[in-house]
C-alpha cells in the first residue's frame, strides 16, 4: 500500500508544470494564463463545407493522415425527418453531391472539434495526469507523460481524441494553444473564408466573442452529458449530435 501511495504521488502534476512540458512555455514570458478564459463559437448558418479549416489544422499541427483534430460533418435531412450524416476524409477535401434516396428538406455543415469541457471526462480517467485543464479553460495533453493507454479516447463523448500512430500518445484539438498564447487565432479560425469559426477571450471586455457568448442564443453538443463544453454553436438544429 505504501508503494502504491508513492507511485500516485509521483504521477501528480500541476497545470503550470504540464503546460511547460506540453507547449514549451518559458518562465518569464509576459503571458499570464490566469488573465484569460477562452471560448469558441461556430456559426452553422455560415459554414460552406469547403474544408479549408481542416486543411489548416492538419498543416499547423502536423496531424497524421486520416486523423483529425477538427472535422466537418454534412447533415442531409428528408421531409420525413430521416437523417444522413457524412464526413468524407473529415471534410478536408470538401463535399461532393450525394443522392440520398429521398426528397431533401434541408442540408447543412457542422464543424466539430474538442469541446474543451469544464467538466472533462477525459482528464478524470487519465491514470498519469497527462490530460489536464489549463487556467484559461483549455484541455491539453502532456505528451511526455501520456502512456497511450487510450482511456481518454474512450471517455470523450464527442470523439475528438485519437492515439497518434507515430508518437503512440493521445492527441486532440488544443485550440492551437501555441498560437493563442502569443496573441494569435487558432489556425482553423484564421483559415475560414466565411467567418463561421470564432474564437476569443471572455475576460477581455472588448472581445466580440464575449458579447456573442453572453447575449446570443447558443447551443452545445450533448448537454445531457453535463460536460459543460466551451465550444458553442449558432444556428443549431435538432438533428445534430
Amino acid at each position: 500500500m505504501a508503494g502504491a501511495a508513492i507511485t500516485v504521488a509521483l504521477l501528480r502534476i500541476t497545470p503550470a508544470q504540464a503546460a511547460e512540458h506540453a507547449i514549451g512555455m518559458l518562465p518569464g514570458t509576459n503571458y499570464d494564463p490566469e488573465e484569460h478564459l477562452y471560448a469558441y463559437v461556430i456559426d452553422i448558418t455560415k459554414c460552406i463545407g469547403c474544408g479549408m479549416c481542416v486543411q489548416a489544422c492538419s498543416r499547423e499541427n502536423k496531424v497524421p493522415d486520416h486523423f483529425f483534430r477538427t472535422w466537418v460533418e454534412r447533415y442531409t435531412v428528408s421531409e420525413q425527418g430521416e437523417v444522413i450524416v457524412d464526413s468524407p476524409n473529415g471534410g478536408k477535401d470538401g463535399f461532393k453531391p450525394i443522392t440520398p434516396g429521398f426528397k431533401v428538406a434541408k442540408s447543412y455543415f457542422v464543424p466539430k472539434l474538442c469541446n474543451h469541457c469544464a467538466n472533462t471526462p477525459c482528464t478524470q480517467v487519465c491514470p498519469v495526469g497527462a490530460s489536464y485543464n489549463t487556467p484559461e479553460g483549455v484541455v491539453l495533453v502532456d505528451p511526455k507523460r501520456c502512456i497511450g493507454c487510450g482511456y481518454c479516447v474512450q471517455a470523450c463523448p464527442f470523439g475528438s481524441r485519437f492515439i497518434n500512430p507515430v508518437t503512440k500518445t493521445a492527441e486532440k484539438c488544443t485550440w492551437c494553444y501555441h498560437r493563442v498564447t502569443k496573441g494569435m487565432k487558432p489556425a482553423c479560425v484564421e483559415a475560414c473564408p466565411v467567418g463561421a469559426r470564432m474564437f476569443g477571450d471572455l475576460k477581455n471586455e472588448r472581445d466580440p466573442i464575449r458579447k456573442i457568448v453572453t447575449e446570443a442564443h447558443l447551443a452545445i453538443l450533448q448537454p445531457e452529458k453535463l460536460t459543460k463544453p466551451r465550444c458553442y454553436y449558432l444556428g443549431f438544429d435538432k438533428e445534430i449530435r
